[in-house]
C-alpha cells in the first residue's frame, strides 16, 4: 500500500510540475502577443554553418526567451549569411530571417537562455531589432572553429548596412 501512494504521490507531483510549466510558457506567450510575425524567409537554398539555434531572447536578458513565433524553439539549424541578411535554416521548426537591416551588433558569449557552455566564446549572439524590441539569438556553431569566421562575416555584414 505504501508504495502504490509512493507512486501516486510521485505522478502527482511530475503532473503539477508539468502543468506548471505548461501554463507559464502559455502566460509568456501572451505577454509577448503583441510581437508582429517575423519577416518572410527569402526563396533559395543557401548553405551555411552547421550547428544549433538555441534561442532569441529579450537583448540583454539572457534568461528571457522570446516563446512566440517559435523564436524559443532549440533546434539543429544552418546559419546562412547573405547579402540580405542572416537565415537560420531549422529542423522541425520554422526557419527565421533577420534582414540586414535590423542587424546592430554580433559577439560571442558563454550561454543564452538555458545554454551555457565551458568555454567563454562558444556561442554567437546575434543582437537585432524588430518591432520595436531589441533582441539576441544564440547560436552554437558544430564546429569551434567556426565561431571567429562567422563573428567576422556577420560584424562586416552590418559594417556595410551602416
Amino acid at each position: 500500500m505504501k508504495t502504490v501512494l509512493g507512486i501516486l504521490g510521485t505522478l502527482l507531483i511530475i503532473g503539477a510540475a508539468w502543468f506548471g510549466m505548461y501554463r507559464g510558457w502559455r502566460n509568456r506567450q501572451a505577454r509577448q502577443a503583441e510581437l508582429a510575425p517575423l519577416p518572410a524567409v527569402p526563396e533559395g537554398k543557401v548553405s551555411g554553418v552547421e550547428g544549433v539555434y538555441v534561442a532569441t531572447t529579450t537583448a540583454g536578458d539572457w534568461m528571457d526567451r522570446i516563446a512566440v513565433h517559435e523564436l524559443g524553439v532549440r533546434s539543429n539549424a544552418d546559419l546562412a549569411v547573405g547579402a540580405a541578411g542572416l537565415i537560420f535554416h531549422r529542423q522541425g521548426a520554422a526557419d527565421v530571417f533577420i534582414p540586414v537591416g535590423h542587424l546592430t551588433g554580433v559577439r560571442t558569449d558563454r550561454g543564452i537562455a538555458g545554454k551555457v557552455t565551458a568555454e567563454a566564446s562558444g556561442l554567437v549572439v546575434v543582437t537585432w531589432t524588430h518591432d520595436g524590441h531589441e533582441l539576441d539569438t544564440g547560436f552554437r556553431p558544430r564546429r569551434k572553429a567556426d565561431t571567429a569566421p562567422l563573428t567576422e562575416s556577420i560584424s562586416t555584414l552590418i559594417g556595410a548596412e551602416q
